[in-house]
């Protein structure tokens, strides 16, 4: 299994001499592997390698992986680094999930190791020579998968875990978790077992315990193989189409850059030239090169996009990172928040407005002001609010972009347990809002359902309930007295 493990490591050169290596060693069997494979393969690739281990003050026992993880490094020589936190603290603070909390938390002290340890070496960041290695396996990539693909996504999400990912490096994405602990089993390798991957406290635990055994067992045996191959089919086809947005861009996108302000300027009859599927590709390459990322944007920004610079007139919206995307004739425009040249899209004369959310943040919405959205797990023991303008609603039922914006066609609210639905515009009718004040109303949207009309109420849909696992409260800063 080492050899399988070097050719995979070889195949995507994740580790070349002289290195530095840092591995996240929890002391679970999937980084224990990584841990003892690293060690083999050091033996014919010379590296620099030190451990991290990050114990997240969620078990009693946790204590004890850290020692377990500290007698390994101390029997084979290598630099030990400890990280200790309180999750569920900092994930509520920080209105994050304790899952994507977790993640920041060890990633952050990987590359605090990194650098620490390359600063020993006397080595340049700039000369590329630092990976994180982690331990993800077969199954892992597979539980991605599906976890993208019920929450909708494109290709990228459904080619799942990459086996190298700038700095991030995955050596055991070649193995299933089976391989692996057959592999210390026969190695009398001893690890440590965390009690809470056997609960279905995390949707990935949901996957891992129910949906991928069912259909290994009852649809096709060998699904996480099968699954990996059609990953890297799917890579390669996005490295493809990459390459084709790219050579596409250059027809219709250009570039404007004064001082720190960059506008990104897109022609948009021709960008309306190209095939369907590179329009999207395109405005998604665009957001990219504005925000130098594209955690938090969805397909639902490029369709709100698209929206905007087919229909007539002008118009703007509000999109993360404090990103403003308008139109002036048949020029589309992207710029960013700060110093920008407000003047220049103000002028625009725009008349349609959508912010969209990504929580945690505050934005201004007119008519509300200035409002705030964070996100915290659910303690049951908690008391709603029964504030007008401070909300909570269950996060695990919202699957796509929220937005404040005005009503449009179709807008409806969810009114009863039975889950029976009212149309926006009589609901409008009913609570007698004026007419001339309907227009510019702006509601709390995810499609065509409504979350909540402020001043009035939510949908019963998205509210908070037994079976709540994580809060989206929103505020009005300015109102929440009320």
């Amino acid at each position: 299994m080492i050899a399988k493990v070097l050719d995979y490591v070889k195949k995507y050169r994740m580790i070349e001499e002289k290195d530095t290596i840092i591995a996240g060693v929890s002391g679970g069997a999937d980084s224990v592997c990584l841990l003892f494979m690293l060690l083999q393969i050091r033996e014919q690739i010379p590296f620099h390698l030190a451990v991290v281990h990050v114990n997240h003050g969620i078990r009693e026992d946790a204590g004890e992986d850290a020692a377990y993880v500290k007698e390994l490094c101390e029997k084979y020589g290598l630099p030990f680094y400890l990280t200790e936190v309180k999750l569920k603290k900092y994930a509520k603070e920080e209105g994050l999930s304790e899952e994507e909390a977790g993640r920041k938390i060890r990633y952050r002290a990987f590359e605090a190791a990194l650098k620490e340890e390359l600063a020993l070496q006397g080595i340049s960041e700039a000369e590329n020579k630092g990976k994180i290695a982690v331990a993800h396996n077969s199954n892992d990539r597979a539980e991605t998968m599906l976890f993208h693909l019920f929450r909708g996504t494109g290709l990228t999400g459904l080619s799942g875990i990459k086996p190298v990912n700038g700095k991030i490096i995955r050596p055991l994405l070649c193995l299933t978790r089976s391989e692996i602990e057959a592999w210390l089993a026969k190695q009398k390798i001893s690890y440590r077992t965390d009690s809470t991957n056997a609960r279905d406290i995390y949707t990935r635990n949901k996957i891992r315990h129910h949906i991928l055994p069912y259909a290994e067992e009852e649809i096709c045996q060998g699904a996480v193989f099968h699954m990996n191959r059609t990953a890297d089919d799917l890579l390669e086809a996005e490295e493809y189409i990459k390459k084709q947005t790219i050579f596409v861009k250059q027809k219709c996108v250009s570039y404007e850059k004064k001082e720190e302000d960059l506008t990104i300027k897109i022609d948009i009859p021709v960008l309306f030239e190209q095939e369907e599927y590179l329009q999207g590709r395109i405005l998604l390459s665009c957001l990219e090169d504005i925000t130098k990322g594209r955690k938090d944007i969805t397909s639902a920004h490029i369709a709100d996009i698209k929206k905007l610079f087919q229909g007539n007139g002008s118009g703007e919206i509000h999109l993360p990172y404090g990103i403003i995307v308008y139109r002036k004739y048949n020029v589309g425009m992207m710029i960013t928040k700060g110093k920008q040249r407000k003047e220049e899209y103000a002028s625009a004369g725009n008349s349609y407005s959508a912010y969209h959310i990504s929580p945690p943040c505050s934005l201004w919405v007119p008519g509300l002001e200035n409002v705030e959205f964070t996100v915290f797990p659910y303690e049951k023991t908690e008391n709603i609010p029964q504030k007008t303008y401070t909300k909570w609603f269950d996060y695990d039922k919202i699957t796509r972009s929220i937005v404040f914006r005005v009503r449009e066609k179709g807008d409806y609210l969810t009114i009863n347990k039975e889950m029976d639905r009212k149309s926006l515009k009589d609901y409008f009718i009913n609570e007698k809002i004026p007419k001339e004040e309907r227009k510019s109303f702006y509601v709390l949207a995810e499609g065509s359902h409504i979350l909540w009309v402020p001043g009035y109420r939510i949908s019963e849909y998205y509210k908070v309930s037994e079976n709540t696992l994580h809060v989206l409260q929103v505020r009005v800063v300015n109102r929440d007295h009320t």
